[in-house]
């Protein structure tokens, strides 16, 4: 009996919910951080693919941010019992991606697990920490919610492959963003995994969309594309020219920029600083006293 080959695995993007090639055609080599050994080949993303990640976010934004906080909760638990299931695939990537041992990697998977499940519980929580009723000098009632900010561009952490990736994008879409994320660009596998974890769990198409590639070639039609609302250019370095230019290009259409910090320890218990970048206070005016009364907002 001749002896068995291998299949190795063909890795995609995903964007709006589908596994699509690079429209470029290009890959590129994605080896193992400790030995240098070939893992695969990641398709090597476009502007075109950037700009039909925005596309497909875009559409996606008004669905998920309508949706119920209590509903996008559920989601993101769904998403958690398949990372899971999926333990030992994400181990093996993690490990092979950042040169770690087989306990190690899977130390940070089960804090990745973790990490979704604590986002998760925020989503119906995040507005009675920042907002609420205030007091005014008058016969009103005034009102704050918090809102979502629109499309968020996610450059993922470029060390940390799966728990620094799901740290910055989880709090993104929990509070009703869509995302476009950049995937670390020597180890992108275990994101394009999360792409597929993503596809067989209840997120809708396109709220989160997953490039690889370049991403000093990604980042800029990200950064200056005016159906993007907010970056988070933690990817790009801090202090790197890149995450300056990053900026410059963001200022076009004001959006909401989250600088990249120096030495971030995503294994640490996070706050509530991500959760509240990406969103927007919306303060309601409705008077006292007569149900027929008009209100104005700002």
């Amino acid at each position: 009996m001749s002896e068995r080959l291998s299949v190795f695995k063909t890795y995609k993007l995903y964007v709006g919910g589908k596994f699509p090639r690079s429209e470029s055609g290009r890959v590129y080599e994605v080896t193992g951080s400790k030995d240098q050994d070939w893992l695969a080949n990641a398709p090597l993303s476009s502007r075109k693919d950037a700009r039909d990640a925005v596309v497909a976010a875009r559409k996606a934004f008004g669905g998920w941010s309508g949706a119920t906080a209590y509903n996008r909760g559920q989601v993101l638990y769904r998403v958690a019992e398949m990372l899971e299931g999926r333990r030992s695939q994400f181990t093996r990537e993690v490990a092979d991606a950042e040169g770690l041992s087989k306990a190690k990697a899977a130390a940070l998977v089960d804090l990745t697990v973790d990490r979704w499940v604590w986002y998760a519980g925020w989503t119906d929580k995040i507005a009675q920490v920042l907002g609420g009723a205030n007091p005014v000098a008058g016969p009103f009632f005034n009102l704050s919610t918090p809102e979502p900010t629109g499309v968020v561009a996610v450059l993922a952490p470029q060390e940390s492959s799966l728990l620094g990736l799901v740290s910055v994008l989880a709090p993104v879409v929990a509070t009703g963003n869509t995302a476009v994320v950049v995937a670390s660009e020597r180890s992108p596998l275990p994101a394009l995994s999360l792409g597929e974890v993503l596809a067989t769990s209840d997120v809708p198409g396109g709220v989160v969309n997953v490039l690889s590639g370049r991403t000093a070639e990604i980042a800029p039609t990200l950064a200056s594309h005016m159906d993007v609302n907010a970056v988070d250019l933690t990817g790009a370095g801090a202090g790197t020219a890149l995450a300056t230019e990053l900026e410059v290009a963001a200022a076009d259409n004001l959006k909401r920029v989250l600088r990249p910090r120096t030495g971030e320890d995503f294994a640490a218990t996070p706050g509530t600083e991500r959760l509240t970048a990406f969103l927007e206070t919306k303060t309601v005016w409705h008077t006292t006293g007569s149900l027929g009364a008009s209100g104005s907002s700002y």
